[in-house]
């Protein structure tokens, strides 16, 4: 029963920020705000197959790499090029789906629709992630999920937003450009992970400046979704 009880607090404390992160995204438009099921479908696509198909495509282009680069290339390989291209490349796949598709009539729609696939994918990532933290102790565990609640959050939210933008942009007719956006979130990706990965400053500032990084991202991002939503000419 105590395993329960720790697998649920496990829950509860991966699932819950982003989907309160979910709701704030949502609320920021002010008229015309995108339906309560559609956003639930983008968030549960990036909770579950995103994550599964992300992990698959990540297994796949890593055996090459870690056949040909020693352990630590091949990780940091791993972390700033293949999981940012595998990860934003299946997280807003979401969109062009029909029930989250037809709700697309904005161009901020694809904004919120892809951050609360972002959103989806980091929740179940920091369960994984949670469950790993135990062993460090319970200080340094509060820590770590605070870090992942903030910064992972954040990051796969405004990510992901910008690939949105771009598919919501395509279908407005405002240019072809998908491929320029996702490249934007990947970039995006690949520098946080940078950040976090690459020991330059201390660990402790790397820590800060890839929190203060997903912050701007999404304060942008939030900033955007106000900007169209009150100029439709944009």
């Amino acid at each position: 029963m105590s395993k329960l009880i720790e697998y649920l607090v496990l829950f509860i404390i991966s699932f819950l920020p982003p989907a309160i992160y979910a709701v704030w995204i949502r609320n920021t438009e002010k008229y015309e705000r995108e339906p309560w099921r559609a956003i639930f479908i983008s968030f549960l696509w990036g909770a579950t197959i995103a994550i599964v198909a992300s992990l698959i495509l990540e297994t796949v282009f890593s055996i090459p790499v870690y056949a040909s680069f020693g352990g630590i290339s091949a990780s940091f390989i791993l972390a700033v090029i293949i999981a940012p291209f595998s990860e934003e490349l299946t997280k807003p796949l979401i969109l062009s789906f029909g029930a989250v598709k037809k709700e697309i009539n904005e161009l901020e729609d694809g904004l919120i629709y892809g951050a609360a696939a972002g959103l989806g994918f980091s929740a179940t990532e920091n369960l994984f992630y949670s469950m790993g933290f135990l062993e460090y102790g319970i200080e340094m565990f509060i820590i770590l999920v605070i870090i992942r609640t903030i910064g992972g959050c954040l990051l796969h939210a405004s990510a992901t937003a910008m690939t949105g933008y771009g598919y919501s942009r395509y279908l407005m007719g405002k240019g072809n450009g998908i491929a320029v956006y996702f490249i934007i979130a990947m970039m995006m990706h690949s520098l946080y992970n940078f950040i976090v990965s690459v020991n330059i400053w201390g660990a402790g500032i790397s820590i800060i400046l890839a929190i203060i990084f997903a912050m701007a991202a999404i304060k942008h991002v939030r900033r955007k979704i106000v900007e169209l939503d009150t100029n439709k000419d944009l």
